[in-house]
């Protein structure tokens, strides 16, 4: 999988991909992962990629031009899957627009900033809207990242164990179960004997309920 994300601040997507998962993803040539800085793609003095938008109002948006450079000089070197756009307005992410996601071969993210971009690169370019919540952020950076890790570690062979994927929870509109390790007991609080018992379908059956009562008691809304 190709990613490129297009942004006013790259160096703030450095950190989330030079550690953990999402390094060693890319260290194995699982995914590759490009930065384009829109100020590369102006010819406005100081770099400009901003300005007021029209009929007023307060803060600026990130004008149409270096964007549609940027985009057309990607489109022109291959064909992407689709073109998103990190926005609070979008459809909200979630664990089954990840597995599908974790699919695709080429993907371009455009991270919004200000007040976000010139409606007419959602009209002519963009392909899928996702946001991360109903909240704002300063820009799409930390959303792009998220997105990101929420699907690159789907891909086979990014995780040690790719079944642990498959267990996560959402992956079955449920939550996941409790989960214990060493030692069996701590200051009085034990471990449940089941998970002790060697008893695997048993085992199984008890984190499948375990799932459906947390699921019940803490988001019912999944159960819909």
């Amino acid at each position: 999988m190709r990613i490129d994300i297009i942004t006013v601040l790259p160096e703030l997507l450095e950190s989330p991909f030079g550690a953990s998962i999402l390094k060693r993803a890319i260290d194995k040539g699982l995914v590759e992962v490009h930065m384009h800085n829109i100020r590369d793609y102006t010819d406005k003095s100081y770099n400009q990629v901003d300005d007021y938008q029209f009929g007023g109002g307060a803060g600026m948006v990130l004008m149409i031009e270096p964007i549609d450079k940027c985009i057309s000089a990607l489109k022109a070197e291959r064909d992407y899957d689709e073109v998103i756009y990190m926005t609070p307005d979008g459809e909200t992410l979630n664990q089954r627009i990840a597995n599908s996601m974790s699919l695709l071969n080429n993907v371009i993210i455009l991270c919004g900033h200000y007040k976000g971009v010139d409606q007419r690169i959602r009209d002519a370019y963009i392909t899928r809207e996702i946001s991360i919540g109903d909240y704002v952020l300063s820009g799409g950076e930390l959303g792009a990242a998220i997105l990101c890790d929420a699907v690159i570690r789907l891909i086979p062979g990014v995780l040690n164990n790719e079944t642990s994927a498959l267990t996560d929870t959402f992956q079955d509109d449920l939550l996941a179960p409790p989960v214990y390790t060493r030692p069996s007991e701590y200051k009085g609080m034990k471990v449940p004997d089941i998970l002790l018992s060697g008893n695997f379908p048993k085992i199984e059956k008890w984190r499948e309920d375990q799932a459906q009562k947390r699921t019940e008691e803490r988001r019912p809304d999944l159960l819909k």
